[in-house]
């Protein structure tokens, strides 16, 4: 398999990203490698996984060879979004030993982790099928990664919300208390949201309760984000909101509850967990 960059991967990013965490292992100056390794040694090794995910994040590791050392051939052995098992072959990497070995734990912490958020999200997208609630990402990322992360997302089959500050507004809980501090009411901060922003961005308002999903309808959300809302009331919110505004779910949504959670008809259901939480894929890479 090739690794050319998908279009959804920056590639300046990434090789900025590759240098950054190059630097941070030390390794062009990995004194094992260079006082056991001679620096005319060729070799080969394999990037096996040892449990069962998706893997996201090959282009990545690619890079990180190709930082030490341009010769270095690294050949994906599956594509990404391919759902892997224990014992299968990932990718193949070959050329001077020296840059494979200082390369590899750089290599294998960005895959591991891309593919950890990739199986995360799958597993709660395998939950939804048939159904149109989208999954969501949510800004609760590695500080630096959020663009690699949020990639693997989208391999994963999920989906992006706002990917920062800047591109929507999201009137949440502290908004409103620092506005109800001021006397103002919700109606009037949604009014001064649109006052204060481009045309162009949506306006979404947090709510934890009937009477406040009703009144940011009348205020005219266009978006009506449930906080930890039970499901019942959900359902009511949707029907409150339908034709109206777009609803989303978020808070306590996990793999054994999300069917249920879209099921109200909501149209998004986010969550933090794909990011801040998901464990890596246990992968590892051998010489032969």
């Amino acid at each position: 398999m090739p690794e050319e960059f998908p279009p959804s991967l920056d590639e300046t990013l990434v090789r900025r990203l590759v240098e950054a965490a190059l630097d941070e292992d030390a390794a062009r100056h990995d004194v094992t490698t260079a006082a056991l390794v001679p620096p005319d040694q060729r070799g080969q090794g394999v990037i096996t996984a040892k449990a069962r995910g998706v893997v996201a994040g090959l282009p990545v590791a690619a890079a990180v060879f190709h930082a030490l050392d341009s010769t270095v051939a690294f050949e994906g052995q599956v594509a990404e979004e391919a759902r892997v098992s224990p014992g299968q072959h990932i990718a193949r990497v070959e050329g001077m030993l020296r840059p494979i070995l200082a390369g590899e734990r750089v290599a294998l912490n960005f895959v591991q982790r891309l593919s950890g958020i990739a199986t995360a999200t799958a597993s709660l997208v395998d939950a939804l099928g048939g159904l149109s609630t989208r999954l969501l990402d949510t800004r609760k990322t590695t500080p630096g990664l959020r663009a690699l992360e949020r990639y693997a997302v989208r391999v994963g089959g999920g989906h992006s919300h706002r990917f920062h500050l800047a591109d929507g507004i999201l009137i949440k809980d502290n908004h409103l208390a620092a506005a109800r501090a001021r006397g103002l009411s919700l109606t009037e901060v949604v009014r001064q949201a649109r006052l204060g922003a481009p045309h162009t961005l949506r306006v979404e308002v947090e709510v934890t309760s009937l009477d406040e999903a009703q009144e940011a309808l009348a205020a005219g959300a266009d978006i009506v984000l449930m906080d930890n809302m039970d499901v019942e009331k959900m359902r009511r919110v949707v029907e409150m909101a339908r034709g109206r505004a777009l609803t989303e779910a978020s808070g306590g949504i996990t793999l054994e509850n999300v069917r249920a959670v879209a099921e109200t008809g909501v149209d998004f259901v986010s969550v933090g967990a794909i990011t801040h939480s998901a464990p890596a894929l246990d992968m590892s890479l051998e010489l032969s």
